[in-house]
């Protein structure tokens, strides 16, 4: 008499979930949402209270992220109306072929104080020479290891960027040089963990991207891979430095894989608010 072997009700379900979330996984990348940090500080001049900056960082336009969503993307950053657009590097994946195609597209960011942004790893690899001649010509200004004040009203905070962690060189004196201690100073590194190397008071924000969340976590809360020394600490998310506040983006495009499980893409909206 044969028997018939059936695999237990739990197999079943574990298998269905691991199917479900593998499903999941593709479409989370497409799942874009606005997530807002509110930055206090003193030295934020009363001008620029309720400050809106969007900041936007690894879009990585290419074979898993096409060119109309880019579109979507510069859409949905101007519907925010923000006053800055900061922008932290990797706008391609792959190929320099995507260079000018995307910064057809960026070039219609809008925002009354200006667009500022860095290069990331992706974009020396691809060509860094062509990325900055094409940033020129949308009219983004290149900030790697540069530093721009910005004014309002007759009052004034400073935007400074630095050269990629991996790639280039850092170079902080054009951001903290004429910089006071009670000057709003917002500096924009590709990777976290140059804010290891920072040693000042001058800077007051720094935004960067680079590890897209962890890209694929344990229910947001863990990532297996996260391209950083520091493991999780600068996966995601507003950190305390002390000295500084650092936001993390979880970015908006992918590698690969293209995949993203709890990490959800992010355009970063920081609202700044004069204690």
């Amino acid at each position: 008499m044969s028997r018939v072997f059936r695999k237990p009700k739990w197999a079943v379900c574990l298998f269905l979930l691991m199917a479900v979330f593998a499903l999941y996984s593709f479409i989370e990348p497409r799942w874009l949402e606005n997530k807002t940090y509110i930055i206090n500080s003193p030295d934020v001049p009363p001008k620029f209270h309720n400050l809106k900056i969007a900041f936007v960082s690894d879009i990585h336009h290419g074979p898993y992220f096409d060119i109309s969503r880019v579109r979507r993307l510069v859409d949905k950053v101007n519907l925010q109306k923000p006053d800055l657009i900061l922008l932290g590097g990797d706008y391609v994946h792959g190929s320099s072929k995507y260079i000018r195609p995307c910064f057809n597209e960026l070039k219609a960011l809008r925002a009354p104080l200006g667009v500022y942004g860095v290069l990331g790893n992706h974009d020396h690899w691809e060509g860094a020479a062509l990325t900055k001649a094409e940033m020129a010509a949308s009219g983004i200004v290149m900030a790697d290891n540069s530093a721009f004040w910005v004014a309002k009203d007759g009052e004034r905070i400073k935007i400074g960027g630095v050269g990629d962690y991996v790639e280039d060189i850092q170079d902080i004196n054009p951001t903290i040089g004429d910089a006071r201690k009670n000057d709003f100073v917002i500096l924009l590194s590709h990777n976290p963990d140059y804010a290891e190397d920072l040693i000042t008071d001058r800077i007051d924000l720094i935004l960067s991207g680079h590890n897209h969340g962890g890209q694929v976590t344990l229910f947001g809360f863990w990532a297996p891979i996260v391209p950083s020394r520091y493991g999780q600490k600068y996966r995601t998310g507003l950190i305390d430095l002390g000295l500084a506040k650092l936001i993390v983006s979880n970015g908006i495009g992918t590698i690969t894989p293209p995949v993203r499980l709890f990490a959800r893409p992010q355009i970063v909206i920081a609202i700044l608010r004069r204690q």
